[in-house]
């Protein structure tokens, strides 16, 4: 009884956040023509409930892509109709073809906030909670400690109730199918990913893990047994979700063709805003856009994002372990991350919520991971006025990491999950707690550096010959913490020799 009311006090901390930092701006207030994303998501609104659906993908007298077009696959857009529906019922005004553009006023601003908590309370938050209660040989004080910590991830609040997305629906389903797959349940883990690549195209980072982690344990079965029978099992529920799916876009090739271009636009080029990945943080130095052609750079990024992938993916593949499955969806959405062609700043997220899974086990690199993910979004939150609630929202994470795991007593090697490395090289690592007294500095300095990046870029004016000088700091020092980690998690990955296929944990 007692562990039920402290995950009530636990999802109403959560909730309360929520709805705090939801009284805050949001992207693009009262900054017309093109508004920002809370524009964005009404819109979408508009587009589905007032056209066809042969229409919603297409550019028509009704429906301008280049004001905020629908750019995800067809359950964003179902969702997106679905809330049409209830806003048709409390003001039709909300969705008013064409007159309803920029609408702004404080109903509707509820309104909007709740459809982000509804959906956060249906698909994420009981994936967590759920996730958490069935850690094995942990305490119930950590597994709660381990569900307030997630909750309490400012990067995915800031953004979903402040900036204004609906990340928390594809994560939640991600989610779902990591625990899903936790128990065997390999057809509902299948079908729950499914739905995470049909919300938001993006969660193709976490694909090749789940894609990997089912193969290599068909091949641990048998391709002529059982294995085969099951990989049969999953296919027939990969093509019959993503057929459901896109059903209504189905008539025509055409159809399906223009929606598949709207979800992959290469034209864009292989960036766009001031995001922490490899690419951009070159461009300071060499301007990749005017030295390599559009092709040559997709190609580039196509190849550098394989290849740090691969390794990860092969182990999996020949070593599947629900322990090695959650490390790869960490180093492999990193991969991408850093990477891949037309990376969104919000994308760190979905290398963030696997952290989250893990920080039960690796608090230390987990807290400061998704403190730096968090900090990446700064330039981004700045612009949205969420300065305050960026602050008071870390802070607070940092504090209940710290008081919930006291995680700088967890640097041993067993405790960085680095003791095959340290093993392996003992003649060139003599004395592992001089590392871990390294990385302890190390994290306090990245902490320290942040705040300070964070004051200036708050309160200093850059030169006018610099003006971007603030967020490109932001992006690079981010960078390079990315990169450390992609290591990091990388040779925890590759040096596992544990396999935990035959224990039914999570943990």
């Amino acid at each position: 009884m007692e562990k039920w009311s402290l995950i009530t006090i636990t999802v109403l901390l959560g909730l309360i956040v929520r709805w705090s930092v939801s009284f805050g701006s949001y992207s693009g207030a009262g900054k017309p023509p093109m508004y920002g994303d809370y524009e964005a998501q009404r819109h979408w609104q508009e587009v589905t409930y007032n056209l066809p659906i042969k229409e919603w993908y297409f550019n028509t007298s009704d429906n301008n892509l280049q004001y905020w077009g629908l750019d995800y696959p067809p359950l964003t857009a179902y969702h997106s109709l679905l809330c049409a529906y209830v806003a048709k019922l409390i003001n039709p005004d909300w969705i008013a073809l064409h007159t309803s553009r920029g609408y702004e006023s404080q109903p509707h601003k509820l309104f909007m906030r709740a459809t982000v908590l509804i959906a956060d309370l249906l698909v994420y938050i009981p994936a967590v909670i759920l996730y958490c209660c069935c850690l094995k040989e942990t305490s119930t004080k950590k597994k709660i400690a381990s569900a307030l910590c997630i909750l309490l991830y400012p990067g995915l609040i800031l953004i979903d109730y402040g900036h204004f997305q609906y990340n928390s629906v594809s994560l939640g389903f991600a989610l779902w199918g990591v625990l899903s797959l936790s128990y065997d349940w390999d057809l509902l883990g299948s079908l729950a990913f499914c739905l995470a690549i049909n919300y938001k195209q993006m969660e193709l980072y976490h694909s090749l893990p789940f894609f990997c982690y089912l193969l290599g344990k068909c091949f641990q079965k048998g391709l002529t047994g059982k294995g085969l029978v099951l990989l049969i099992k999953i296919s027939f529920t990969v093509v019959a979700s993503f057929a459901i799916c896109w059903l209504p876009f189905c008539t025509e090739v055409e159809q399906i063709l223009q929606v598949l271009r709207r979800l992959f636009p290469i034209d864009r080029g292989l960036f766009e805003d001031k995001v922490a990945n490899i690419w951009c943080s070159l461009n300071v130095l060499i301007k990749i856009k005017n030295v390599l052609s559009p092709q040559t750079q997709l190609k580039l990024s196509f190849a550098f994002t394989f290849l740090t992938l691969l390794p990860a993916c092969i182990k999996l593949t020949l070593q599947p372990s629900l322990r090695g499955f959650k490390f790869a969806l960490i180093s492999c959405a990193l991969s991408f991350f850093l990477f891949s062609f037309q990376v969104h700043e919000k994308s760190i997220l979905l290398v963030s919520i696997p952290v989250c899974l893990m920080i039960n086990e690796i608090p230390l690199m987990s807290t400061w991971f998704l403190l730096v993910s968090t900090f990446s979004l700064l330039p981004l939150l700045l612009k949205d006025g969420l300065l305050l609630a960026y602050v008071v929202t870390t802070l607070a994470f940092l504090i209940v990491c710290l008081t919930s795991f006291s995680i700088f007593e967890k640097t041993s090697e067993e405790d960085l999950q680095l003791k095959s490395l340290s093993l392996s090289n003992r003649g060139y690592i003599p004395s592992f707690k001089a590392f871990s007294k390294i990385i302890k500095s190390l994290f306090i300095v990245s902490i320290t550096l942040m705040g300070i990046l964070t004051l200036m870029s708050a309160t200093l004016t850059p030169p006018q010959k610099l003006p971007d000088l603030f967020p490109v700091s932001v992006s690079v020092v981010s960078c390079l913490h990315f990169l450390f980690f992609l290591m990091y998690f990388n040779a925890v990955v590759l040096l596992d020799s544990r396999n935990g296929r035959n224990h039914k944990k999570i943990n």
